[in-house]
């Protein structure tokens, strides 16, 4: 049987992890996580973390792998992904890799460029930026300076947004001349699978995830980061709304809202971004079994 890699992508609070760890348990396999926040080890209520009897149920990579004051991108991702994935097929014909983090998913499946190096002051330099004019600066910027790059961008993502610019800042070129859209071959099979439950459901999900992150002490631990809190695996949603409560900018109720409001924006991206790629199989993340069967079937 040829090795394969399992991907089960889709939004977040689609129900991923859960089928994730069904389908290792399936193939007595490891899950490989494709989570750009659920690596780091101080925050695990604000990244929706599987719970300690699904991290103990199955193998996980990627969870807890490393501290929040370490620099983690897609091209390291790519690397580190590749070394797992080879160390499961060891033992095993098939790996699972389930995450929301479309970026990680391409890198990991089609390889990334190696981005420019960038001196530590323009990042810091930046940040500060942001934090003073908000994100509508960063958008100016961009246009203005990369109206290219601006143009098919994530404008409402400030990560992408301030990557962007760093490159600029420190080569003069735009981010797109460092992406040559050249695949890197890959020595085993990869089936692609994305869920997501109706946008009703999906939006109940959310809601109710944050309501319990917020019982879970989701306050307790932005306020155990804050003196990391200009570290890029903190400028996410869950975060930024509880550092604005945390000033004294908004209330706790608003923090939660708007935690809630941006969660779904942020779970529209992902669908937006996943629908790209035609090798997608889709299904209502209810379908477990019709998944299972898909997925049995492809790999016979």
């Amino acid at each position: 049987m040829q090795k394969t890699v399992i991907i089960i992508a889709g939004p977040t609070a689609s129900g991923k992890t859960a089928l994730s760890v069904q389908m290792a348990q399936s193939f007595q396999t490891a899950v490989i996580s494709a989570d750009s926040r659920q690596c780091y080890r101080e925050i695990s209520i604000g990244t929706a973390k599987p719970s300690p009897e699904e991290l103990a149920a199955v193998p996980h990579y990627f969870i807890n792998s490393h501290s929040i004051k370490e620099e983690v991108n897609a091209g390291i991702y790519e690397k580190l992904a590749l070394q797992y994935a080879a160390e499961i097929f060891e033992k095993n014909d098939v790996a699972v890799m389930c995450g929301g983090t479309g970026l990680y998913i391409r890198a990991f499946a089609e390889g990334i460029d190696d981005m420019p190096p960038i001196a530590p002051g323009i990042r810091t330099h930046l940040n500060e930026q942001f934090a003073r004019n908000g994100i509508s600066w960063l958008q100016q910027q961009l246009q203005e300076r990369d109206p290219g790059f601006y143009a098919t961008a994530e404008t409402q993502n400030p990560q992408r947004l301030i990557r962007a610019l760093e490159v600029l800042n420190a080569t003069g070129k735009s981010i797109t001349t460092f992406r040559s859209a050249t695949r890197s071959p890959r020595d085993f099979r990869i089936i692609k699978i994305g869920i997501t439950p109706p946008k009703e459901i999906l939006h109940q999900h959310i809601h109710h995830r944050v309501d319990h992150m917020i019982h879970a002490g989701l306050v307790e631990e932005v306020r155990s980061v804050l003196p990391y809190r200009e570290h890029n695996a903190l400028r996410t949603v869950g975060y930024q709304e509880i550092f604005s409560f945390l000033d004294g900018y908004i209330s706790l109720d608003q923090a939660i809202d708007d935690i809630k409001t941006h969660t779904r924006q942020y779970a529209k991206r992902q669908l937006t971004w996943f629908r790209k790629d035609p090798a997608f199989q889709w299904f209502d993340s209810r379908q477990t079994t019709e998944i299972m069967a898909y997925v049995k079937q492809q790999l016979s």
